[in-house]
């Protein structure tokens, strides 16, 4: 029983994409294997939760499915701020990344407080 749109579901893979690419720069740079696989797990796993929670078999795993994806959405936020900082990869290239972290984590957020009120 698909719960979400497509499109949004398509968002969600472009950024995990994403994700992906920011993991393989940082393993250009020679950053510690432990950061890239930080980076690529928590980028990835925004993925897989989402996915899963499209087809979850109650609200209430549904809800924890996206209360795990916030979470990690959370962590990827970190590490690419803390990529930036360390100057690992440019600023520029990461704001937009994180700004989408940002939209995303609201649109969790509404997602969850509605399944809540239900």
């Amino acid at each position: 029983m698909a719960r979400l749109q497509e499109n949004f579901l398509e968002r969600i893979e472009a950024f995990c994409d994403r994700a992906v690419e920011v993991a393989n720069a940082l393993e250009l740079k020679k950053v510690s294997r432990r950061v890239v696989d930080q980076v690529l797990a928590c980028g990835t796993s925004v993925g897989a939760n989402v996915f899963e929670a499209d087809e979850a078999m109650s609200a209430a795993d549904f809800v924890k499915c996206r209360c795990i994806a916030t979470k990690e959405l959370n962590e990827f936020r970190f590490w690419i701020r803390l990529s930036s900082r360390r100057e690992w990869i440019r600023a520029d290239r990461l704001q937009s990344l994180e700004q989408e972290s940002v939209e995303i984590k609201k649109i969790f957020g509404t997602m969850i407080s509605r399944s809540k009120r239900r």
